[in-house]
């Protein structure tokens, strides 16, 4: 713990020095809720008509912006999407990994079908669907390097045309996530089953330059109380405080996969929830009569870790060895459903 405490503080104090990260910061799609069942990738690829293949410009979809529901073709979505997912900083394999993520998560949400029903295909809430910025706003956030940034994210998008991560044929639920704790996790380990493509594999963090990589959250014992029971409710935070946490278990990349919380055993996921964390890869004590929280990496670590793909980028592996190492046995290809 104090090893761990003594890294995390020459840590926060070497990302003070740090420059801002152009208008994204990395981070995942909507929080799929803990007990959601995915779906059981058992499919075979569909027959496909020998047809011409559909590609991002020949793909209409209606987007939820807000109240208003706009019309725009798939490649002006996925620009307005990678733009406001990754920071326009990374490097350009990076951000073509991020734009077949994206694609393909937008593909299955057509494929499974829109949570938005006859409204709409998909919106730009980050917390239901996917992160989206207007390219007008995006640029005024990029600055003078406007015009650089927005040939990277164009360039992303255009030179993948079509492309999407596939498994047995059909896209993939292509969840991704800011940073992990150097492993990934498996589906299962954060929702209710696993599935094939969505196994613990290393990735390599550059945990110096990831802005909060290793964060600390103070609670005194009154909010703790609040924030738990307004998530767990059937947890007994009675008697003394040392026993209201504890018998965490952790997974293979040392997240917490459950912990008792008052007697209730609940998912790592739950807490973090709860006490708004920005993982479930955490530790904690009391300190001065307060519970501290000492949390590495943000997101549910599944699938693409967008700093991990970053680093690999940046140490020469190409989009589709970025893709195929975070996807187990999946191919990169244009679908042509």
């Amino acid at each position: 713990m104090q090893l761990w405490k003594n890294t995390a503080l020459t840590s926060v104090a070497a990302l003070l020095g740090l420059f801002l990260l152009p208008l994204a910061v990395a981070r995942e799609p909507a929080e799929l809720p803990e007990h959601t069942e995915l779906p059981r990738t058992e499919q075979t690829a569909p027959v496909q008509p020998a047809v011409k293949a559909v590609y991002d410009a020949d793909r209409t979809l209606r987007v939820l912006d807000g109240e208003t529901v706009r019309e725009m073709t798939l490649a002006d979505y996925l620009v307005g999407v990678t733009a406001a997912e990754m920071p326009a900083s990374f490097a350009e394999e990076a951000l073509k990994a991020q734009a077949v993520a994206a694609r393909t998560y937008t593909l299955y949400k057509l494929t499974a079908g829109s949570s938005h029903g006859d409204t709409a295909d998909i919106c730009t809430d980050s917390t239901c669907c996917q992160a989206y910025i207007a390219m007008e706003q995006a640029r005024a956030n990029w600055g003078a390097q406007a015009d650089a940034y927005e040939k990277k994210v164009r360039d992303a998008v255009t030179s993948t045309d079509g492309e999407a991560i596939l498994y047995g044929g059909v896209p993939i639920l292509a969840v991704f996530h800011s940073s992990s704790a150097g492993l990934t996790r498996a589906a299962g380990q954060v929702w209710q089953n696993d599935l094939p493509y969505l196994k613990p594999v290393d990735s390599p963090e550059a945990k110096e330059t990831i802005p909060n990589y290793y964060s600390r959250v103070d609670f005194t014992p009154a909010a703790l109380k609040e924030k738990l029971l307004a998530k767990i409710p059937s947890a007994d935070l009675s008697g003394d405080k040392k026993s209201w946490l504890k018998d965490p278990i952790r997974d293979s990349a040392g997240s917490v996969e459950t912990v008792e919380v008052g007697s209730v055993t609940v998912r790592g996921g739950t807490v973090r929830a709860a006490l708004g964390l920005r993982s479930a890869c955490f530790e904690w004590e009391l300190q001065d009569g307060n519970f501290v929280f000492y949390v590495t990496g943000y997101g549910h670590g599944v699938g693409l870790s967008q700093y991990g793909a970053d680093a690999m980028a940046e140490s020469g592996a190409d989009y589709q060895t970025i893709l195929t190492h975070y996807y187990t046995g999946v191919t990169v290809e244009v679908f042509n459903g």
